[in-house]
């Protein structure tokens, strides 16, 4: 058997990962692409030489938050500048200095995955269950054009275990795990398990989990309902609506090696039955996608040679879940029940339903080679080609959703073309330099469209918005240019300084330019931050384009890394940011309107401090490290003087771990600011700060590792700033229903209550 890789001890991961750079660059390898010296690897001490623009962490880092989250996204807590929108149990959204979602570069194993929903449920990384991840590597600083793409933020490059071989020809197990957790707060379990058989070439694997949870309540004396408004429904008062799923995830991986080269077939398979989201109108009742995820690595000796081809199919329902069913009011053809609770005209009766269905197919082939061209140069260059085809319909149903189908989305089509080239060079052993240069075409298309009748009834405007849309030319193709250049100087072992500059080019995305009713009923529908508006798209809207200037500093102790401070301050400034206006002749403070989305200015800029230090090393109690994080970004409209959307306010994270034989003990303090910098046009709801405290534990004993925790130790009353305006109970289809029924429906979405956690994992 091959010798199992023994952990790094969690209080040094954990000061790591909060500090950002402070990590072991890991040399490339056959089996692992070397990347640009921009990447580092929290495992260790720091050499001298380490770059602290992007953070990577690896699965002794990773493995101590498994027990605590089901959301892949939330891995990245730890990290400076990284925030999350709030959505479904599994489905953040990553928010990387102020820019998320299609703003940022997603790769999953090297696939480019694309969310198939007008509101953004399946994001690429609720694609991969967190017990599976190896790795994650962080860009947030200047990208460099052979890790970005189509975005204007960061980049976030997630995989899973590289495969594994046996030192000889006989077949052997050569790695397996087991694994279970229980959380409190929502009754969440999940289990995982992982088997890999292997000789000396062949080597096959394959990884299951599941994850399953019920609504979450909120802390303190949070109160999502009423009595009035609880009348024949289940929810207790502090329950958050719309927050249960359910998710399984299968993968099977085949890995061929021979001498320097690496064939590597992954196969995934993914269904959610149901994933619930406190923010949207809509829950999603079904998600199933296949994924085909064929690689090659070969060694040259000229260079490294890697090629990808992908393919990935997503079906994808939404409706309204059991908190949505119930509103007040008539509802025509409606059900009798839900879930044996009668529905009646008297007092809260249930939705008729809104099916809405997706699908969504994804091809991908990459080729890329890195050849060093001497000692100090090292030259990257690349090919990509994407194919997106996306469908989108809304089947007949209820009182007026009839008697067609409506084509929100038709034969959708967004391709991309890519050629890159990078020169990196180590100029002397105190000077890094960087440059890199991208270009891309993009071509978008979508076919006509009809709505649910081919008349104007009751103001729908479907048959005069559908007609306005077909006789227009909707073929679009942008041609995109990024640029970056990025220089390091270490003086010493004790210090480096870095500055970067970027330009950074993001198409807009299906939805933005091609959804096209102004019904406020259709255009609810049509949201993926989450904020209760309605959206319309515009077929004429230009690709956002980012000029960036990051800049870091990090000094630290040599040697032992006893101490290090890091502190990166960046400036952006994007033109044709793609933001919203209000679609109507007004749009009244206070409540949800109807928005389309505009090109206009934006400019974020922001700093991320973050460090570490030994504070007392004890023979009876072992080593104690201080640790901290402070994070402040500033996104404002410089058209309109309005605020952007969903800035994370000032917070701050400090954390005291100690590290005593097998055991690994945290106690950790977040402070969040109050958010009141809120967007005007968006009727964005503000904020109250507030404080939680975190414990967390681990023991390390042979193949078995226990980790327990307490999240939100005194159960603290605050609502997430990044979660969205809350809508999981109550009359989604009216865009503003009437006051009073369920009181906090409309603003911002409570956070978790307390949750005690224990997870157990046995490794072969």
């Amino acid at each position: 058997m091959l010798p199992t890789r023994k952990p790094v001890p969690l209080a040094v991961s954990l000061a790591l990962s909060t500090l950002g750079g402070n990590a072991v660059a890991q040399s490339a390898s056959m089996m692992e692409l070397s990347e640009p010296l921009m990447t580092v690897v929290v495992a260790g001490s720091q050499p001298a030489d380490t770059d602290p623009a992007s953070v990577t962490l690896d699965t002794a880092t990773l493995m101590p938050m498994r027990a605590a989250t089901s959301d892949t996204a939330t891995l990245l807590r730890d990290v400076p500048g990284v925030s999350f929108y709030g959505a479904g149990g599994v489905s953040s959204l990553p928010v990387i200095r102020g820019l998320a979602d299609d703003r940022l570069r997603t790769k999953v194993d090297g696939m480019d995955l694309i969310a198939a929903c007008p509101n953004h449920m399946n994001p690429a990384l609720s694609y991969i269950d967190p017990t599976r991840v190896d790795s994650i590597t962080v860009y947030t600083g200047v990208t460099p054009v052979s890790v970005g793409g189509d975005s204007i933020g960061g980049a976030i490059v997630v995989e899973s275990a590289k495969p594994q071989f046996a030192s000889t020809t006989a077949y052997e197990l050569v790695a397996g795990e087991a694994g279970t957790y229980y959380r409190s707060n929502g009754n969440a379990v999940g289990a995982n398990a992982a088997l890999t058989l292997a000789n000396d070439t062949l080597s096959l694997s394959y990884a299951g989990s599941i994850a399953q949870s019920g609504n979450y309540t909120a802390g303190g004396d949070f109160k999502t309902s009423t009595a009035t408004g609880r009348v024949g429904h289940t929810l207790p008062l502090d329950e958050v609506g719309s927050t249960a799923y359910k998710s399984i995830n299968q993968a099977l991986d085949l890995a061929l090696r021979n001498d320097n080269h690496l064939l590597d077939l992954k196969l995934g398979y993914q269904h959610i039955p149901y994933e619930n989201f406190p923010n949207q109108r809509m829950d999603m009742t079904d998600n199933t996608s296949g994924q085909v995820n064929l690689g090659y690595t070969g060694d040259y000796e000229w260079g490294v040679l890697k090629a990808r081809a992908y393919y990935e199919k997503t079906d994808h329902t939404m409706d309204f879940g059991d908190d949505k069913r119930f509103w007040y009011g008539m509802a025509s053809g409606g059900p009798a029940a839900v879930n044996g609770i009668p529905c009646s005209p008297i007092g809260p009766t249930c939705a008729a339903g809104m099916p809405m269905d997706t699908e969504g197919r994804t091809s991908g082939l990459s080729v890329n080679a890195e050849l060093p061209l001497s000692a100090r140069d090292i030259l990257r260059a690349g090919a990509e080609y994407q194919a997106y085809r996306l469908d989108d319909w809304w089947s007949p149903s209820g009182a007026m959703m009839w008697p067609g189908t409506f084509w929100n989305i038709n034969n959708g089509k967004r391709d991309r073309y890519a050629l890159f080239g990078e020169w990196e060079a180590q100029i002397d052993p105190q000077w890094m330099s960087l440059l890199g240069m991208r270009y891309e075409t993009v071509d978008m298309n979508t076919g006509d469209v009809t709505g649910y009748a081919a008349t104007n009834m009751m103001g729908s405007n479907q048959l005069t918005d559908s007609s306005n849309f077909n006789a227009r030319d909707r073929s679009k193709t942008d041609h995109n240019w990024d640029l970056s250049a990025l220089a390091r100087y270490s003086p010493d072992t004790t210090q480096t300084y870095e500055a970067g500059i970027a330009q950074k080019t993001r198409s807009p995305n299906l939805y933005e330019r091609y959804t096209w009713s102004t019904w406020t009923m259709a255009a609810v529908m049509n949201n993926f931050v989450g904020d209760g508006n309605g959206y319309v798209g515009d077929i004429d809207l230009k690709p956002e384009v980012a000029r960036t200037l990051s800049l870091a500093a990090d000094w630290h102790a040599a040697g032992d890394k006893a101490w290090g401070l890091r502190v990166a301050p960046y400036y952006t400034y994007v033109k044709d940011y793609i933001d919203a206006a209000c679609n109507g002749a007004s749009c009244p403070d206070g409540q949800f309107n109807v928005l389309k989305y505009v090109n206009q200015s934006a400019l974020l800029y922001g700093v991320d401090v973050s460090g570490h230090v030994l504070a007392a090393r004890t023979h009876g109690y072992g080593d104690f490290t201080a640790s901290g994080l402070l994070s402040y970004v500033r996104g404002e409209n410089r058209d309109t003087g309005d605020n952007l959307y969903n800035m994370m306010p000032l917070n701050a994270k400090l954390a005291l771990t100690q590290q005593w034989a097998r055991w690994t003990n945290t106690l950790e303090g977040q402070f969040v600011a109050a958010k009141t910098d809120v967007s005007d046009v968006r009727n964005e709801v503000e904020t109250a700060g507030y404080s939680l405290v975190n414990l967390r534990s681990s023991y390390q004993w042979k193949q078995v590792r226990l980790d327990v925790g307490i999240e939100n130790l005194f159960d603290k009353s605050y609502s997430l700033p990044l979660g969205g305006a809350y809508l999981g109970q109550g009359t989604t289809m009216s865009i503003n229903p009437p006051p009073g029924i369920f009181p906090q429906w409309g603003t911002a979405v409570p956070g978790m209550g307390r949750s005690i956690y224990a997870g157990v994992n046995y490794q072969i």
